[in-house]
């Protein structure tokens, strides 16, 4: 009796760690490295027909020893891009380009995000839509490149929905 109930143990605990590994596996689906460089989540919203731009978002983690800098981006779904931050002064929200690059200081993190700093994507060659996916490449001063893939959110989206996966 003994033996049968501490073979169900052990059964429970490989299934146990058979979900954590899998979990973790989904978890890292919407990750993308290069270099020291961690890029999570990326996202964006969908767009009304006939826009001609969008935002883009993700968090940028950065666990090397030396800062890094965000100073370029491309994606297949715009003509143009720009890395730009959302601020606010004299009680209006204003919108810079942010054109010396974006600095990642070291064994540090920046969060993209509405409101804030944001990938702009501008000449739209096509409306985004919900639940669809679109590519891009950011380019970093000392990692170089790594190519990733946006979901796109609802309309209204503030953050990325925490059951979307690639």
């Amino acid at each position: 009796m003994n033996l049968a109930l501490n073979r169900c143990g052990r059964v429970a605990e490989v299934i146990v760690v058979a979900v954590v590994i899998v979990s973790s596996n989904v978890a890292l689906a919407k990750d993308f490295m290069v270099g020291a460089i961690t890029i999570e989540q990326p996202w964006s919203r969908a767009t009304p027909s006939g826009a001609k731009v969008a935002s883009g978002y993700l968090t940028i983690k950065n666990a090397g020893d030396s800062p890094d800098r965000l100073v370029s981006l491309t994606a297949e779904i715009a003509g143009r891009t720009g890395i730009h931050q959302m601020s606010m002064s004299n009680g209006m929200m204003q919108m810079r380009e942010v054109t010396e690059g974006l600095p990642i200081p070291a064994n540090g993190s920046v969060a993209l995000e509405p409101g804030s700093y944001h990938l702009m994507f501008m000449d739209l060659k096509r409306p985004l839509k919900e639940g669809e996916t679109f590519s891009g490449t950011l380019t970093f001063e000392k990692a170089g490149r790594v190519d990733v893939t946006f979901e796109v959110e609802g309309l209204g989206a503030t953050a990325p929905s925490p059951h979307s996966s690639l």
